[in-house]
């Protein structure tokens, strides 16, 4: 097997020309059929447990 190392080396970039021209596909890009959303909630607070989450908006939601 050959050693890959590209420390300390050029790396082309193969999708360069895509990004500068506004044609590459990014993950926000994308829209599936059925496809959910999802977000992670944490606590602003270091170490901090949290106690309840008010679900009640969200569990009003269709579907929910």
């Amino acid at each position: 097997m050959a050693e890959l190392s590209y420390i300390g080396k050029s790396v082309p970039r193969v999708d360069g020309p895509e990004k500068v021209t506004g044609r590459a596909m990014f993950t926000l890009d994308l829209q599936l059929p059925k496809m959910l959303h999802g977000r992670l909630l944490g606590s602003p607070l270091p170490h901090a447990r949290i106690k309840n989450i008010d679900t009640s908006r969200a569990e009003r939601l269709p579907g929910v």
